[in-house]
C-alpha cells in the first residue's frame, strides 16, 4: 500500500540519517517528528526542535521524557525563521523536516507563513550536507495554506538541478486537499 505524505516523509528521513547526525524539527507540533528524529540521532547525535506554542514545547518535552530521548533534543520556544541563531555557523544539518499549516486541536489562526518558513529554508540549505534531505509536509486546506503551497512549489522549482533533487508526492484522487509532501536533496 502507498504510504501517506507523513509515513513517506519518515521513510526518506531514515535512508539519510545515523546516530551521529544533527537534524531539525522546524514545526514540533504534537512531537511526532521530534521522537521519531531523536530516536534515528540516539545516542549521539542531535535535534534541534522549534515551535512558537508554549503547549507544542510542553506535549513535545513529556513525550520525549517518557520515552528516555530527551537529551539528544533540544526544545526551542522560538519560529523556524530563527534557526541561524541556534546553529553554529559551519554546523552540518543532515535532515530536516516541516508540518506546514497549523496545530492540530489548536488555534487554528496560528499557522506557519510563507515569509518564515522560506527563511528557515534557506538557512537550511546554508548547512545541509552532501545527500542530506529536507523534507516538507504542506497542509493547506485553511486559510493562508495555498500561498504558502504556492511559494514551497517556486522556492522548490528555482533550486538548481546541479545541486538538488526535488520530489513532489502526492495523492491526486484524493478529497479534501491531502498533504503534499516535498523533498529536497543535496548532491
Amino acid at each position: 500500500m502507498l504510504q501517506n505524505a507523513l509515513q513517506f516523509s519518515h521513510t526518506l528521513l531514515k535512508e539519510v540519517i545515523t546516530d551521529y547526525d544533527h537534524v531539525v524539527d522546524a514545526t514540533m507540533g504534537n512531537g511526532n517528528d521530534t521522537l521519531f528524529l531523536a530516536e534515528a540521532v540516539k545516542p549521539n547525535g542531535q535535534v534541534y526542535a522549534f515551535d512558537i506554542q508554549e503547549q507544542a514545547l510542553l506535549k513535545t518535552k513529556q513525550r520525549l521524557v517518557e520515552q528516555g530521548l530527551a537529551e539528544q533534543t533540544k526544545l526551542i520556544w522560538d519560529g523556524h525563521e530563527h534557526l541561524a541563531n541556534y546553529l553554529t555557523e559551519n554546523e552540518p544539518i543532515k535532515a530536516a523536516i516541516f508540518n506546514l499549516g497549523y496545530l492540530p486541536k489548536s488555534d487554528k489562526t496560528i499557522i506557519t507563513l510563507p515569509t518564515t518558513t522560506k527563511q528557515a529554508l534557506d538557512t537550511l540549505l546554508y548547512h545541509l550536507t552532501r545527500k542530506g534531505r529536507i523534507l516538507i509536509v504542506s497542509y493547506y486546506g485553511h486559510t493562508g495554506g495555498e500561498e504558502e503551497l504556492d511559494m514551497i512549489n517556486k522556492y522548490c522549482q528555482k533550486l538548481p538541478q546541479e545541486q538538488y533533487n526535488i520530489l513532489r508526492y502526492q495523492f491526486i484522487n484524493q478529497k479534501n486537499q491531502p498533504p503534499i509532501l516535498f523533498c529536497i536533496e543535496k548532491k
